[in-house]
C-alpha cells in the first residue's frame, strides 16, 4: 500500500527540526563567524594576549568539525517513527479494550 511506504520514511519536517540538525546549524554558524573573525579580524595585540595563538581561528575550526560530525550523525542515523513492537504503549487487543475480558 502506498500510504504504508510513506510512513517508513521520516518526514522532511521531522528531519529539519531534529535536535541534532538544530545543534549542527548553530555550531556551523558560530564556527563560521569565529573562523572569519580569526582570519580577518585578529590583530597583533589580541594574539599577544593569547600567547601568539589565534584562538578565534582554532575554536571556529573546531566548531566546524563538530558541525560536520553532527551532520554525519543525522545523515547516517536518520529518525524513524517507532514501529508497533517499539512503542511504549501497551498493545490493545484487536477487538478493542475490554473485549473478551472478564472482571
Amino acid at each position: 500500500m502506498a500510504g504504508d511506504e510513506e510512513r517508513d520514511e521520516p518526514g522532511l519536517a521531522s528531519q529539519l527540526f531534529d535536535l541534532r540538525t538544530v545543534i549542527a546549524v548553530l555550531f556551523g554558524v558560530y564556527g563560521l563567524v569565529l573562523v572569519l573573525m580569526g582570519a580577518f579580524g585578529t590583530d597583533a595585540a589580541q594574539r599577544a594576549k593569547s600567547g601568539g595563538l589565534n584562538v578565534n581561528l582554532w575554536t571556529g575550526g573546531g566548531l566546524l568539525v563538530l558541525c560536520g560530525l553532527f551532520v554525519a550523525w543525522v545523515l547516517l542515523r536518520p529518525l524513524r517513527p517507532p514501529g508497533p513492537e517499539e512503542s511504549d504503549e501497551p498493545a490493545v487487543p484487536a477487538g478493542g479494550p475490554g473485549v473478551g475480558a472478564r472482571d
